[in-house]
């Protein structure tokens, strides 16, 4: 598992994951009074490929993300993956471990993300705020326009050797 903390402006500026110090960086959120939003992200894993889906709405449309959502007051990071999946795609899943975790700051907000592997439990990944998916191998994460967060999560995923990426296995 690694623990990230990136600014969303450095994938914008040079397409790359530049790691960051995270050194003070709470403080000045606060300070300026940026609020920050806790999410949790399912990457989940089927027959060696992984499902992602492109946004249907809001600033960030288009692009692709990981499903997942918003962690609301009282809820652990997995109960809410189960709660925004079902929710989201009218799936069950099954969480596994963590990925890893992402710091960034996008314009208006602090994002803290943590993201699991997961496998579909019950269900067929019914798409009902996404306006597309996919079922992407490892090789072809490339391929679409991930949001800044996510692109690090894929980062992530890429930099983990091919004998660790086919053992994974959800229970």
């Amino acid at each position: 598992m690694t623990d990230l903390y990136v600014p969303a402006y450095a994938y914008r500026a040079s397409g790359c994951c530049g790691m960051a110090l995270r050194l003070g960086k709470r403080a000045e959120r606060e300070k300026a009074g940026m609020k920050t939003v806790n999410v949790a992200a399912a990457v989940i894993l089927s027959d060696g490929k992984i499902f992602a889906t492109q946004r249907g709405y809001g600033p960030y449309k288009d692009w692709w993300e990981f499903p997942g959502g918003k962690i609301e007051k009282g809820e652990t990071a997995e109960i809410a993956l189960r709660r925004e999946i079902r929710e989201e795609l009218d799936t069950e899943i099954t969480v596994g471990e963590m990925v890893t975790s992402v710091e960034m700051d996008y314009p208006d907000f602090h994002l803290s993300m943590k993201c699991y592997w997961c496998s579909v439990a019950e269900g067929n990944l019914v798409l009902k705020e996404h306006e597309d998916a996919a079922w992407l191998s490892r090789d072809e994460l490339g391929t679409v326009s991930w949001l800044p967060a996510d692109q690090a999560v894929v980062d992530s995923i890429k930099a983990a050797s091919v004998d660790e990426y086919e053992k994974r296995k959800i229970r």
